[in-house]
Formats: structure tokens, sequence, C-alpha cells
């Protein structure tokens, strides 16, 4: 149930305000295809929505749904089609293209969106819910949807932001500010909002946002207490393997004593927000379960639960990890995995379909001496996969070199480069 008058004052504000809103450019290209739908995914506070409208400005298409907004907390699914009655009715026009935000709160989505698609509609939709990541959305609308990943900044869209010409050849003066610049990069936040207007309080707004709206009030946690444990913990122990057991004998330690299976739970629910990432570890076996290696959206939060002085090199690796998802949008069949051998640990293990096609170690390296361990260990790893010879890469922060090891080519490269895509083919 909706107030007719609220909606139609809200249509007009919506297109106004769509029209006259300068909106950043993003990394990210949406391909509108007809009989698709369009699922933008991601956290809270990472542009979604001002994608979105972007994409809506772009197209002159201004049917545009909060699903946030005081005007839609009621409605009921089968209402979508009035509301495109009454659009319709106020620009004397039938929208083509649907944008939905924060859809995860309209009741049925998954049905809205498969009968919007069947009525010749192109409903863009995003959310910041797993629910709508393409492994499971695809089963509610049959393979009809296509998926795009938006998390906060990524270096090269910041170095934009600062009015930094990203250049193949570089001066040295260019080159050293573009890894100062870098350092401040994984050292604050990549929150669009928070870069833009300077304002570095939003993030304990953030933090508070994400918490209780994401995950406790979400999925209705009774234990405030080891919820707020399990958050802060994941968020300390970014870029670290982290297995059930630890979490249990974490909460003990700090006088709380749960299940096992209440831990279980929590912990299953918290990677839903997208602010949390687990990756498994890449085995044999067809089951695979803990521990799994956990990683964040955005290194501000850290911020917020405990100093990092100590923490540079884990908070390197954090950054690939993301740019690596981000390399979704591109490489829709990409996995990320990580790998144990002979106790040594391969950061990322990089499979699309059924080739393992990148091997790659993240070190704060310098200089050759520094990552012979690095070395040894990709040579060892290759041999597993050696029928799809994949691409051996170690991610300095400085050093650049192709090397040989048991006549295996290895590939050094600055993180800066990697991130900007710089690094010669």
């Amino acid at each position: 149930m909706f107030d007719r008058r609220i909606v139609e004052d809200y249509f007009i504000r919506k297109a106004e305000e769509i029209k006259n809103e300068k909106l950043i450019e993003r990394d990210i290209k949406i391909d509108l295809i007809k009989g698709k739908a369009i699922s933008v995914v991601g956290p809270r506070r990472a542009g979604k929505t001002s994608l979105l409208k972007l994409v809506s400005k772009q197209n002159e298409e201004y049917f545009f749904i909060d699903f946030e907004h005081v005007a839609f907390l009621r409605i009921e699914p089968e209402e979508i089609f009035k509301l495109i009655s009454i659009y319709s009715e106020i620009f004397s026009k039938e929208p083509k293209i649907l944008f939905l935000d924060e859809i995860q709160n309209l009741k049925n989505w998954e049905s809205v969106v498969r009968s919007l698609l069947d009525s010749g509609y192109l409903p863009i939709i995003s959310g910041s819910s797993s629910k709508l990541l393409s492994g499971e959305i695809a089963t509610q609308l049959r393979g009809r949807s296509l998926t795009y990943y938006v998390f906060p900044f990524s270096f090269r869209e910041f170095l934009k932001l600062k009015d930094m010409e990203i250049k193949k050849h570089l001066t040295l003066e260019q080159e050293g500010k573009i890894k100062g610049l870098l350092r401040n990069y994984i050292l604050s936040t990549s929150y669009p909002e928070i870069l833009i207007t300077g304002n570095y309080k939003l993030l304990s707004e953030y933090y508070n946002s994400i918490f209780y709206r994401d995950f406790v009030e979400r999925f209705k946690l009774k234990s405030f207490e080891v919820a707020k444990f399990i958050f802060n913990f994941f968020l300390q122990n970014f870029s670290r393997e982290i297995s059930i057991n630890k979490i249990v004998n974490f909460l003990k330690s700090q006088g709380l004593r749960f299940g096992k299976n209440t831990v279980y739970e929590y912990v299953e629910k918290l990677p839903e927000t997208l602010n949390v990432f687990l990756v498994e570890k890449l085995e044999r076996s067809v089951y695979r379960s803990w521990p799994k290696k956990a990683y964040i959206c955005d290194l501000g939060l850290v911020n917020i639960t405990k100093t990092f002085d100590e923490e540079f090199g884990r908070r390197v690796e954090n950054i690939v990890f993301l740019e690596l998802m981000r390399k979704k949008n591109i490489s829709p069949l990409l996995e990320i995995y990580y790998l144990k051998i002979n106790n040594k640990e391969i950061d990322f293990v990089v499979k699309e379909g059924l080739r393992i096609r990148e091997l790659i170690q993240v070190t704060y390296a310098s200089s050759k001496d520094e990552i012979k361990e690095d070395a040894k260990s990709l040579s060892k790893a290759f041999e597993l996969f050696k029928k799809d010879k994949p691409e051996l890469i170690i991610i300095t922060w400085d050093y650049e070199d192709v090397l040989r090891e048991d006549y295996k080519e290895i590939k050094c490269i600055p993180l800066w480069k990697w991130l900007l895509d710089l690094e010669e083919k």
C-alpha cells in the first residue's frame, strides 16, 4: 500500500534531482541487454545509487525507486505496475528501463523482477545483500540476469579524483607522487562520499549503519554482544586465515561462552552484508569448509576498531583482493581462492572456468632478496597446475623484474602498476 500523492511528488523530485546532479564517472561499464535484468551489488555507501543515477541520466529514463524511501516502505509486490502507470501519467511516456534501488527491501522481489522482464521492461536492480549475487539470483531468474560489482573507489578512480593523470610513461617525480597517493589510499578509506567531501567523521556513521542495519537488524540476531565481537574480529583479522574454533576461543578469552553453532550461524550471515568476504582454500575435495581467509570492503573501517601501524602488508593484500573482485565485472567466471602447499601460502589462486589462470603472491617488498621465498612457493605451486600454465606473479611495493625459478617465469610487478594495469604485457 502506498500514498499516491507522496509517490507522485517523489517521481517529480527524483527526475529533477537526477537531471541536475553532478555525478562522477566510475570505471564500470554496464551493458544493457534486452531480456536481461541487471543486478548491481556491493556494500553500503560504495556508490551503487550514484551509478544507477548515472546510467539513468545517460539513457534519459527516470523511473527510479529507492526502496528505503518512506514512500515505498509498505508497498506490495504487485503494486509495482501501478507505480509504472502513475509515472506514465506524470511524464506522458511509459518507461522502458526501471531503476530499482535497495530492492532486497521489497517482499518477493525476485518474482517482481521476473514479471517485469516478462512484460518487456529492463529492470536494473541494486542492493547491499549477497542475495543479489549472480550465483543466487540465477536460480530465481533462470539465467536472465547479469551481475556487476560496485566497491568503494579503486585506486584508478582515486587518482582521477585527485586530478592525477594516468599515463604509461611517467617521470620519476610523477611516479613518486603516485606512490605517495597509493600509501594514503591504503592507510585511509576509499568510500566515495568521504573522499569527495573530506568528511572522515562519516566512517563512524558507516560503521554503525553496517553493524546495526545490515547485520544485527537484517538477520534479527539475538545476541548483540556476540555479534559485536564477531563483527570487530573480522575487521581486525582481515587478510588472515580464520577458523570457527579460533573465533570461539577468542570469545571465551573475552568472557563470552556461546555454542559453536551460534557462532557459525552469525559468521555465515556476515558475508551477506557484502562488507566481509570469505575466500576458500583451493582443495581437491569437493567439500570445502573452514578455515577461510577474510577480507573487508574498505580498510577505513579498521581505523574505527584499532591501531594498525604494523599491518601495512596485510592492507596491501586486501587492496589486491578487492581489485581482483572488480575484475569479475569483465570476467564473470573468475573465481578467487588461496592455497597451502608445504605449509607455505599462495595468497591468490585465480581460476576462470576450469582453468587456473594466475598464481599471485603479495608482499611489501622492495628488493630481490625479500622475495626469494615467494618465488620458490610459486614455483612449487605451478607444478600442481602446470597443464593450465598459469601466470606466476609477485606483487611488490616497488620491485620490478622478471625472474627465473626452476625454468619458470615469474613477473614481479609494483603494486601501483598492477592496480593501474600499466605492467608490460
